[in-house]
């Protein structure tokens, strides 16, 4: 059997780590033969970082399927952007104030200096100065962002841009505003060979259509030779739903978006109660 687990709201606690609870069943899981695999819009490097801490090995679905690296490093799957083709967009978003966005490449994620305190003043205000429904959003969107471990800020993003070797795997832009993240969506839209799709209402991630957490979990239990059909998968956000559609079984997490609960055959206990681990019990009884 394949597990593959989404990290942010999933495998990762309130404080961004994997607790010991989950990182017990993840190796029971794999000393009974099992495949034990991360499915993270994170870049590999901070999914990887994550493991490491963990003292766990595992292969990597990262950036949403973009990138996939077998447990001796190795790549297995790479599906970049073309960075012609969205240059133009990236370019627009740097003038919109109200507009952060990231730029993922192989081994790190990309920042300008100036969208950086952009978002620290974010993290100043006051709750009544932040739109209804977004203040715990808010509050995890930044604390995740200043978690990553694998962030360069640059002066001017034309660096990264620039430079021809430079593989864009993903892109992603996190705003308050609905109408102008929904503008970003719009010209994003616009350029074919792209999927847009959201690990929760105030973002949007940008990858190569054929990019996503479905074909990326698939593409790798065939490389272990696992039937889809013996394939789990465990996930909280709009961008596990890929996976979720090809899977044979699907958990979601207790803290999961509806949308994900109505269509699982499973809804374990929530991220902060160790609901991979609960899932995992669940996935090894059942079998």
């Amino acid at each position: 059997m394949l597990i593959a687990l989404d990290m942010d709201g999933t495998l990762l606690n309130e404080n961004g780590n994997i607790s010991p609870e989950n990182r017990e069943a993840i190796i029971h899981a794999q000393r009974l033969g099992h495949i034990v695999a991360i499915a993270t819009g994170r870049s590999y490097m901070d999914a990887e970082r994550q493991l490491r801490l963990a003292d766990l090995n595992c292969p990597v679905v990262a950036m949403n399927g973009a990138l996939l690296i077998l447990p001796d490093g190795s790549q297995a799957v790479s599906r970049p952007l073309d960075k012609e083709d969205i240059i133009p967009v990236l370019r627009w978003m740097n003038e919109v104030p109200e507009l952060y966005y990231e730029v993922y490449t192989e081994d790190n994620v990309y920042v300008e200096l100036d969208k950086r305190v952009r978002l620290e003043k974010l993290a100043e205000l006051k709750d009544e100065e932040i739109p209804e429904g977004f203040g715990w959003l808010l509050k995890a969107m930044i604390a995740k962002q200043f978690r990553q471990a694998a962030v360069t800020y640059v002066e001017s993003m034309e660096e990264i841009w620039g430079k021809e070797d430079q593989h864009i795997y993903k892109a992603l832009a996190f705003s308050l505003n609905r109408e102008v993240l929904k503008e970003a969506s719009t010209r994003f839209a616009e350029i074919p060979g792209l999927i847009i799709t959201a690990s929760h209402e105030s973002n949007i991630e940008i990858n190569h259509k054929d990019a996503n957490k479905g074909a990326g979990v698939i593409k790798l239990a065939a490389h272990y030779g696992i039937p889809e059909e013996q394939v789990a998968v465990m996930g909280d956000s709009y961008n596990d739903l890929p996976m979720f559609e090809r899977a044979g079984y699907k958990i979601a997490m207790g803290n999961a978006a509806e949308l994900l609960k109505e269509t699982a055959d499973f809804v374990t206990l929530t991220n902060i109660e160790h609901g991979v681990a609960a899932g995992i019990r669940h996935l090894l009884d059942k079998k």
